[in-house]
């Protein structure tokens, strides 16, 4: 074979360097591999003896790079040398161990104050929501503060009430009418929608304290804002009906049932007289109550058996069902929840079309609820830690089970709507069921966004389109009634104690006039009794024409929206009725388009 004119290093040649032409360097440059040196088979010298190599032989002290080489006036080489390994030295502190992954299950005080200031976050964006709505009062609202004064003065001045308010309010008339009175008395109308926004905000954080319970602090934050941003939580912050205080009862009684559940049985006992003043405050509150009561089971600890889980079920349903009966039999409500509850009028409303608004107000929270809930029940790991794994499983029934009734409790209310065949009231009850839904829609959103906040993005396009809703349902819903201030400034010199006024929706003006008239000179448009100068007894229809035919009224307002079937018979009657005159045509516009209050006085 034929000889190289270099050397090639081999792979244990200490002083080979990258990137040589196969030889190696010394203070002065190349030097050539000198002939009769060993070769391998391929002609490589790769064998080194004393003679080619003396440096071999001697032994160097670590850490001095130039020393003489066996004799030889050698000059330094700047090829790297093998230094004796030293003791490391002590280092002068030590890195803390690090968790096994970024989230930690301890509940920290930094993780506490983050959860906090985010969640003041969420009040925040939800009480700039509701406070931005403005109107005049609703035909609710203003029924319910005027009852709320005549209760008053029937308790600090034994003044007669002008009508039985137990007899047809969806409620009783003792309890949130009277607190919004004191004050509405105070700070009006604002204040009294002020204090529905405090019970909203309030629901909200009642919401994450007791998903957070649940769940954890990233599911209680999700369900929170998802919550805060719902057309139905919107509107009733600002909404001086009995809606908002009911929301929060039950918000209560679920939280004292959930924050029980490692304390005695008898603990859960606490929430029955909460859950009761839900009911009292609004009858259709009772709807939710079965699963109330079904928490108290699914929430009790695993380790205490299903005998203890049992027992604080029954314990909690025979207290609530104990109060439930004595408030009944003292009290004279039951011609009251007969009448707006259990034994309501049946509407005109098509199932499809109740569905339909149903999932329009809804229906994307009530799919992340099922969502999260499928997630929960095929894995239960709520935290990013593999310690987690070692924690209490519920079990995968029981997570079925929880799912199911916190999920299943959202479709309550479209069915009983459903069935009585009416949306009235229908967004206020949606928000009542997807209240327990919210926990597992915030596990659906730790779910999609995934662990470690993988797909943030995800999590934020859902929020936004919910508060896109949100605040679009909620302006639709503050505009449905017309704003009746030019109405109450033209009717105003006319109003006194001794006139007899009829008006699609009485409750407004009388609730602005409550200090110069009362219920019992207002006439609504929702049927009537007349006995005209004959001596003769009518109703309905033939009431009306018969009374303006004779005068009986001093005002009337009608707003064509209310009943417009009977709002156009008595605008028929007045026509060409020598006993009345058009005093004032005002236009308005609401979500349903234009309309006009139509108003007039009486001239003999």
């Amino acid at each position: 074979m034929s000889r190289h004119d270099h050397y090639a290093p081999g792979p244990h040649d200490p002083y080979a360097e990258e990137g040589t032409a196969g030889g190696w360097f010394d203070s002065d440059g190349f030097v050539p591999r000198q002939p009769g040196d060993p070769q391998d088979g391929y002609g490589h010298g790769h064998g080194h003896d004393a003679r080619t190599y003396p440096y071999q032989q001697q032994s160097y002290r670590p850490g001095i790079p130039e020393q003489p080489q066996g004799g030889h006036d050698d000059r330094p080489t700047r090829a790297l040398r093998v230094v004796a390994e030293q003791a490391p030295a002590e280092p002068g502190y030590h890195v803390p161990d690090a968790p096994e992954v970024a989230w930690d299950m301890a509940a920290g005080r930094r993780r506490v104050r983050i959860s906090r200031a985010v969640l003041l976050c969420v009040l925040t964006v939800q009480a700039v929501l509701s406070l931005r709505l403005s109107n005049t009062a609703f035909q609710d609202e203003a029924l319910y503060l005027a009852a709320g004064h005549a209760q008053l003065d029937q308790l600090l001045h034994g003044t007669p009430l002008p009508k039985d308010y137990a007899a047809y309010f969806s409620g009783s008339p003792q309890l949130y009418p009277v607190l919004a009175a004191l004050v509405d008395g105070r700070f009006g109308l604002a204040g009294a929608r002020s204090l529905s926004l405090a019970f909203m905000l309030a629901t909200t954080g009642l919401l994450y304290s007791l998903s957070r319970r649940l769940f954890n602090e990233r599911a209680a934050l999700a369900a929170a804002a998802l919550f805060a941003v719902l057309h139905s939580t919107v509107v009733m912050g600002y909404y001086a009906t009995y809606d908002a205080a009911a929301v929060f009862l039950l918000a209560l009684a679920t939280w004292i049932v959930v924050r029980t559940d490692r304390a005695p049985a008898a603990a859960v006992l606490l929430a029955a007289p909460v859950a009761v003043l839900a009911v009292g405050v609004k009858y259709a509150a009772a709807l939710y109550l079965p699963t109330v009561v079904v928490l108290a089971l699914l929430t009790a600890r695993p380790r205490r058996g299903a005998g203890a889980a049992v027992g604080r079920m029954v314990l909690l349903g025979l207290g609530i069902g104990a109060l439930l009966a004595a408030g009944v039999y003292a009290t004279d409500l039951l011609a009251g929840v007969r009448q707006t509850t259990t034994d309501r009028e049946h509407g005109t409303d098509g199932a499809g079309f109740l569905l339909r608004r149903s999932a329009e107000w809804g229906g994307l929270m009530f799919l992340t609820a099922v969502g999260g809930a499928v997630s929960y029940v095929r894995r239960s790991r709520m935290h990013e830690s593999p310690l987690a794994r070692r924690l209490d499983d519920p079990g995968r029934r029981r997570r079925a089970l929880l799912g199911l009734v916190l999920c299943g409790t959202a479709v309550l209310a479209p069915a009983y709507q459903v069935h009585l065949a009416t949306q009235v009231s229908l967004f206020k009850h949606i928000g009542f069921g997807l209240l327990f839904a919210a926990p597992m829609a915030g596990v659906g959103v730790t779910r999609l966004v995934g662990a470690h906040f993988r797909y943030p993005q995800l999590g934020i396009m859902l929020w936004t389109a919910m508060l896109c809703l949100g605040i679009t349902q909620a302006d639709w819903r503050f505009a449905l009634w017309p704003d009746s201030s030019k109405m109450v400034r033209v009717i105003e010199p006319y109003m006194n104690s001794r006139g007899h006024y009829l008006g699609s929706t009485p409750e407004v003006p009388l609730y602005y006039f409550r200090e110069e008239t009362t219920h019992r000179q207002w006439q609504s448009v929702f049927g009537m009794e007349y006995t005209d100068e004959k001596g003769t007894y009518l109703s309905g229809d033939e009431a009306y024409r018969a009374a303006l035919r004779d005068g009986e009224f001093d005002l009337i307002v009608l707003d064509g929206l209310t009943n417009p079937r009977v709002d156009d018979i008595i605008a028929d009657a007045v026509r060409g009725n020598p006993h009345y005159r058009l005093l004032a045509d005002l236009p308005f516009r609401n979500s349903a388009g234009t309309g006009e209050y139509r108003v007039w006085i009486k001239t003999s």
